[in-house]
């Protein structure tokens, strides 16, 4: 008896597992749960948030003085301009706002990961940068989806799942006039980079090379180059940092990784 005629009556009952098992596959991937989370939030925004009210825009790409910097939703309202970074993770979040990375514990494995609030406070620098408002004029705002549970206190601005439209929809003084909302949204919305998969690959690219800690850089702050320097005394002596060549006019430094 030849295998494949074993095999095909099997295949003829069983071929409707294959697209489920490659669709749980993909499922299980970072790039589809990062997909997923971001949607549950485009998705319950405009469902829940006026649209009249709150100018949304979606996945902006703007460019910084050390590369780019990738934003996940903004809501442009009269109650200023909210910056949304959006996590997708599963177990336990431990974090303090004043910490520079933040743990997940999910069963036996733990994770460490940027603290997401200082990753958002770049994406506003960005934002005040384009449309030239003071630093007040913006809120930022982190959500979590995923099946997460803060294990610590968290920020009023630090939510998990629909959250996030709550903690908006508390701020009620007006900060913007109708006209000015407008303009900033006008102004986000053609400053961004062309949202398409060629400014995703980009950004992705950039983001590898800042990681490298051998690739130079340019300072995130001035745009001045940055350099290599080593740490001449105390608990931290030995170890290399980078620092801004503009020093002491900038004082910018990020750890070598």
């Amino acid at each position: 008896m030849h295998l494949t005629s074993v095999l095909k009556p099997l295949f003829d009952q069983l071929w409707w597992l294959l697209p489920l098992l490659i669709a749980a596959g993909i499922a299980n991937t970072p790039w589809f749960k990062g997909f997923f989370g971001e949607l549950l939030v485009r998705l319950s925004a405009k469902f829940l948030l006026n649209p009249n009210e709150y100018r949304a825009i979606h996945n902006v790409t703007l460019k910084t003085p050390d590369g780019t910097t990738q934003i996940d939703h903004i809501f442009v309202s009269r109650f200023g301009v909210f910056v949304v970074e959006t996590k997708n993770y599963s177990g336990w979040i431990f974090g303090d706002e004043n910490q520079a990375t933040w743990t997940q514990k999910l069963f036996k494995t733990t994770n460490k990961f940027q603290n997401p609030l200082r990753q958002n406070f770049k994406h506003i620098k960005a934002l005040e940068s384009l449309v030239s408002l003071p630093s007040e004029t913006f809120h930022s705002v982190i959500v979590f989806v995923g099946g997460s549970e803060f294990k610590t206190k968290m920020p009023q601005n630090v939510t998990r799942a629909g959250g996030y439209i709550s903690y908006i929809k508390s701020k009620t003084s007006p900060i913007l006039s109708a006209s000015e909302v407008e303009a900033v949204y006008s102004a986000i919305s053609t400053g961004r980079m062309a949202p398409s998969l060629a400014t995703n690959r980009e950004h992705v690219k950039k983001v590898q090379l800042r990681l490298d800690p051998d690739t130079p850089r340019s300072c995130p702050k001035c745009g001045a180059e940055m350099v290599k320097r080593t740490v001449k005394s105390g608990d931290k002596a030995g170890s290399k940092f980078w620092g801004c060549s503009a020093f002491p006019k900038c004082r910018t430094i990020q750890n070598v990784t």
